[in-house]
């Protein structure tokens, strides 16, 4: 693997390519640092310190920003607007017959979602950092420091919007940023902010489970959580690898004088369909009854309840919600992103059929249940490795935001993988030996 980056580096448009994508990561980075107007940096380090061993309802958003969040830098959103807006517009792809008929088009088709993903990505930007300067000027954004309601001296008309515009502008700025990752780096822009974003808190958080050890002044906890994360990615490295291949027949056609079709292939259907979805849907579901008591005046029964039972990760509702909420979406995910119908339509117009299966309908439907026998195993796999954050708040008294959590573990894994078979495609157009040997 070091030889075929060696020989990358050595392939003159590839290296251009890596050190391209290597200088947007060192500016996205930048841009994570740099504080907002408004912002009262030092109130907002004396919170951070008091506040690292729990990021409270805002630690999924803080992640996916690189730690920018809870900073209230240019970039405190993070990639989290752009994400939520690609979610949204291909749910709504299938329920809106506009948006289902530019799908089809082709480049054209997909050129204008893109374009409608930027416009709702905006809004969100603005919503959420609404939101955020909302959160940050009533001193909620760090509950229990002495001086979270100074994070912002001035709470102005005008310093509210322009700190607004700022959080706004820097996500447009992330996805353009991630655009030219796409265009001119090795592509995957996106994935490759989120992954950064993700592993730069790696560190941190592993430092602090060996500062908070106890045995062998925390060399045993640090060496103890590192086996456990080889051990995860591995884990999710065989799952998110695995497959199942329906094997498919081409009829043989002929169009003049040639003769097409009679190949083979086979239509791949992963074990984890959905993705890292299903998790995001289930943490993000889970967040809202937390911040609706959070905002919520008064000790009402229902405010304590949800304090005591949807807010602490190690408590037994909480957890099985939560898994609970994981397999549900998986299936919905699932339903709505493969549409056997379409392909056993596709297959039919084209002279393809399964062995043993009749085309139309009966492919349909034995393609709809070898998913839902598929997705089985891939729906409880995600819960068990969403859940392990919750096995490290029990044994070793980390944070919820474990580092090798179930939600940074499956992007870092899963982009980390598509990478390295971006830049072994590219190596083997060049008769170089990849990656996979």
């Amino acid at each position: 693997m070091l030889t075929a980056f060696a020989r990358a580096f050595r392939t003159p448009d590839l290296r251009k390519k890596l050190l391209f994508t290597l200088g947007i990561v060192v500016v996205y980075r930048l841009g994570a640092h740099i504080p907002i107007p408004g912002v009262d940096y030092t109130s907002v380090q004396t919170c951070m310190d008091q506040a690292k061993s729990s990021t409270g309802l805002f630690g999924l958003v803080n992640m996916f920003s690189g730690g920018a969040l809870l900073q209230i830098t240019v970039f405190a959103l993070g990639i989290m607007p752009y994400i939520t807006a690609s979610i949204i517009l291909q749910l709504l792809t299938v329920v809106i017959p506009r948006l289902e008929a530019l799908k089809k088009e082709g480049q054209a088709g997909t050129a204008k979602i893109t374009q409608y993903t930027r416009y709702l990505t905006v809004a969100l930007a603005i919503l959420q950092g609404t939101g955020l300067v909302a959160t940050a000027r009533t001193g909620a954004l760090f509950q229990g420091c002495p001086v979270a309601s100074q994070i912002v001296p001035d709470q102005s008309i005008f310093i509210t919007i322009t700190m607004v515009i700022t959080m706004t502008a820097g996500t447009c700025v992330m996805m353009w940023l991630g655009e030219l990752i796409t265009d001119r780096g090795i592509g995957n822009g996106m994935s490759i902010l989120m992954f950064i974003s993700i592993a730069a808190s790696f560190p941190s958080a592993l430092w602090a489970i060996k500062q908070g050890g106890s045995l062998a002044d925390g060399w045993i906890e640090f060496g103890t959580v590192i086996l456990v994360g080889l051990v995860m990615v591995g884990l999710v490295v065989f799952v998110e690898q695995a497959q199942r291949r329906i094997p498919v027949q081409y009829a043989k056609r002929m169009i003049g004088r040639r003769s097409y079709g009679g190949t083979s292939t086979y239509i791949p259907l992963k074990v984890n369909q959905a993705g890292v979805i299903p998790v995001i849907f289930a943490s993000s579901l889970l967040y809202i009854p937390a911040l609706v008591a959070q905002f919520a005046g008064g000790d009402s029964s229902w405010k304590l309840w949800i304090d005591d039972h949807l807010t602490k990760g190690n408590h037994p509702i909480y957890i099985v919600t939560y898994f609970l909420l994981i397999v549900f979406f998986a299936f919905f995910y699932v339903a709505i992103s493969f549409n056997p119908e379409e392909v056993a339509d596709n297959m039919k117009k084209y002279g393809g059929f399964i062995p043993g299966i009749r085309a139309g309908r009966p492919t349909a439907e034995y393609l709809s249940y070898v998913l839902n026998r598929i997705t089985w195993p891939g729906s409880l796999y995600l819960g068990l490795i969403a859940l392990v954050p919750t096995m490290a708040l029990v044994g070793f008294g980390a944070n919820q935001n474990f580092p090798f959590g179930g939600t940074s573990i499956l992007i870092i894994v899963g982009v980390g993988l598509e990478t390295v078979k971006q830049i072994e495609s590219q190596l083997q157009q060049r008769n170089y030996e990849g990656f996979l040997r």
